[in-house]
């Protein structure tokens, strides 16, 4: 399958800037949804698949356009998953402000009563990728990336956005925010999900 212009259901400029980073090498032109005038759709699912697949539907249905959508979080095991799909909102759900720095100081606080438990900080970050050749397309092609690492007390690093700074990753003893971002890009969930997705459009071309 051929395609030269794909909307990208996001609005996220952390996201755009790593999609567009990865992107850029395919010959593909990634248009953000803003651009087109795309208003944001609803993510009302409690599963990263089921919202990227809501959302990329949505940026088709306005445009006529191929769309690719991501829903990523963070996940913490001993948290049940959380922040998961409301990762973005993570504080707001408990009463705060909506910013990174409140969804970071809110996990910091639900981990400490956790401290005496074996591996409390292990997290990941998941990513879910949707493509949908058109709104009403009956077989999306679907990909995940998982990312493995530990939350930290201390933000670290200037780079990234969202976790970033807490997010250590134990082989490079490293915050995803201290990495550079090329090295970031092709490593990160979202990256090892986009491989997965072109493995799968290589198939079907």
């Amino acid at each position: 399958m051929t395609m030269q212009k794909i909307v990208l259901a996001s609005n996220n400029p952390g996201k755009l800037r790593e999609f567009a980073s990865l992107f850029a090498p395919l010959g593909i032109e990634l248009v953000p949804q803003g651009m087109l005038g795309v208003s944001e759709a609803e993510e009302p699912h409690v599963t990263f698949i089921e919202n990227a697949l809501a959302k990329a539907r949505h940026a088709a249905a306005a445009t006529g356009l191929p769309a690719l959508a991501d829903d990523s979080g963070l996940c913490v095991p001993i948290l049940g998953g959380a922040p998961g799909v409301y990762s973005a909102r993570y504080a707001a759900r408990a009463g705060r402000e909506k910013s990174d720095a409140a969804n970071n100081r809110h996990l910091i606080e639900q981990l400490a009563p956790h401290a005496d438990t074996p591996g409390y900080r292990d997290a990941y970050y998941f990513a879910a990728l949707v493509l949908v050749r058109h709104a009403e397309d009956p077989q999306p092609i679907i990909a995940e990336g998982r990312w493995d690492g530990e939350i930290v007390d201390d933000a670290r690093g200037a780079h990234g956005f969202g976790y970033d700074p807490h997010f250590l990753i134990r082989s490079l003893n490293q915050t995803a925010a201290e990495l550079d971002p090329a090295v970031k890009n092709a490593h990160s969930h979202r990256a090892r999900a986009l491989r997965v997705l072109l493995e799968k459009l290589g198939r079907e071309a």
